[in-house]
């Protein structure tokens, strides 16, 4: 088999062995080009004695490989640690290290305490001391998060659910991993929403480290730099109440994904039925909180589905300076609809992109994906998203980018070059790949191929597209 490129071997070794990890963000970690929003982190490591002293290192390993993909520094991450069993000790402050190399250095000489299992005491600890200014916590504010990352392998001795609702409520957001036998109603009581993002469980210390390139991607995102974003709802009566009330949670977690402030991305709303209602123009809120408070009032209209009326008023008047938009700046347009279109959209829909809109297109239910298609932008696989399930739009959310990119720290430029060249190699590996696993089969030369290649043990990538997963398979 011809040697692997050094660029896909650079990949690998970001991505495991096993892999679905989008391209763009691989790329970026690859390149070194990630920058995450100003984060104060606390890691609550659970080391009662049903952790062992070996399992406890493997943490302690985990730990270090997230900051090791953290942009750490005073003005971007900064990272605690509070080590509980049956007391609580606070072992790194967040004022402590100001690089990887002192934070990590300090991590690997942490030690087990071998007690009891007290989490509701160690979060309490967390929220009262370890996010204090007095240890380095930045003030609150919606430009800076504060998140908490709790390791468990038990039952709590002590409650949990309303301290660790005491600490969402003070804006703390939480994640929960548990190990072995942990507790899972524990985890969820911990946890914030949606919880399928938060919760996490392995069956062993031994692989809590296959953790550690979700939270490396989670903190690491391109800046938005400034962007006027307007999302363009359909507020028809077959969406139905209940389901209405998931289309506000939806829109809430994409502005969650935002970086929203006077200077970098800016929101606007419109609803749509058999008219328009304009909800709220860009500019008018600057920050998440009041955003998703005005996305919760916002009422339901419950009648047709003017899709092209709708598009109309947002190429003439949603980011026109009257509505706050902002000159020079990338316009994305989000259109969400549950049917087909009782007027023509085909118009409106060439119109924004003529007019350089960033458009995507969201359809659930009975939304016909040739109109989806017609409204977003090229390439049209990354800006249609189709779900039949109004409960499954938080996936949608997932996967939706608006990550523009227009400067530093992204570099969009040497980005793009940069995922070009990982996509290209991993074409030509697909197809080497698929060209030597057939001369093997008719060749039968399988376990001769093994030999081969000593380095490399029965591992598979997986690629995923958005058309076909592909698995490429090492042996």
């Amino acid at each position: 088999m011809t040697p692997i490129q050094p660029l896909f071997l650079l990949l690998l070794g970001l991505i495991g062995a096993q892999a679905n990890l989008d391209l763009r963000t691989a790329a970026a970690m690859a390149a070194g080009l990630c920058k995450a929003r100003p984060t104060d982190l606390v890691f609550i490591i659970d080391s009662s004695r049903s952790v062992r002293p070996s399992e406890f290192e493997q943490v302690k390993v985990f730990l270090a490989k997230v900051i090791e993909g953290l942009n750490v520094g005073p003005s971007a991450t900064r990272v605690g640690v509070v080590n509980y069993a049956s007391r609580v000790k606070n072992e790194v402050s967040l004022k402590t290290h100001r690089t990887k190399a002192g934070l990590i250095k300090a991590v690997t000489k942490i030690e087990p305490l071998s007690t009891g299992t007290m989490t509701g005491l160690a979060i309490q600890f967390a929220m009262n001391v370890a996010f204090s200014e007095a240890e380095g916590a930045r003030a609150k504010s919606s430009d800076v998060g504060k998140v908490a990352i709790i390791v468990t392998d038990g039952r709590p001795q002590d409650n949990v659910k309303d301290i660790a609702q005491r600490a969402r409520d003070a804006g703390i957001e939480i994640f929960a991993i548990g190990v072995g036998r942990v507790d899972m109603n524990t985890l969820r009581q911990m946890a914030s929403d949606p919880l399928d993002d938060h919760v996490d469980y392995v069956e062993s210390y031994s692989v809590i480290e296959k953790l550690t390139k979700k939270f490396q991607e989670a903190f690491c995102a391109c800046s938005n730099s400034a962007t006027d974003v307007v999302f363009l709802i359909d507020g028809s009566k077959s969406v139905r109440p209940e389901n209405f009330e998931l289309v506000k949670k939806w829109i809430n977690q994409i502005i969650d994904k935002l970086d929203v402030s006077e200077s970098e991305a800016h929101v606007g709303l419109v609803q749509y039925s058999s008219t328009v209602k304009p909800e709220f123009p860009l500019g008018r809120y600057n920050n998440k909180k009041d955003l998703k408070e005005a996305v919760k009032k916002m009422a339901y209209l419950e009648r047709g589905t003017m899709t092209g009326q709708a598009l109309r008023y947002l190429v003439e008047n949603s980011f026109s300076l009257g509505q706050g938009a902002r000159p020079g700046v990338t316009k994305v347009g989000i259109v969400f609809t549950d049917g087909r279109s009782q007027d023509y959209i085909g118009e409106a829909a060439k119109k924004a992109k003529e007019n350089g809109f960033k458009m995507y297109a969201v359809g659930v239910g009975n939304a016909v994906e040739d109109e989806l298609k017609e409204i977003a932008s090229e390439p049209t696989g990354e800006h249609y998203f189709y779900t039949a399930d109004f409960k499954a739009m938080s996936q949608i959310a997932k996967k939706l980018q608006i990550n523009v990119c227009n400067g530093d720290p992204c570099e969009c430029d040497s980005l793009v070059k940069f995922q070009k060249k990982v996509e290209a190699a991993l074409q030509a590996l697909t197809k080497k790949t698929r060209e030597h696993v057939e001369e093997d089969r008719l060749a039968g030369e399988q376990n001769r191929l093994r030999t081969r290649i000593p380095l490399l043990t029965c591992t598979h990538v997986q690629i995923q597209t958005h058309t076909h997963t592909h698995k490429i398979y090492f042996l």
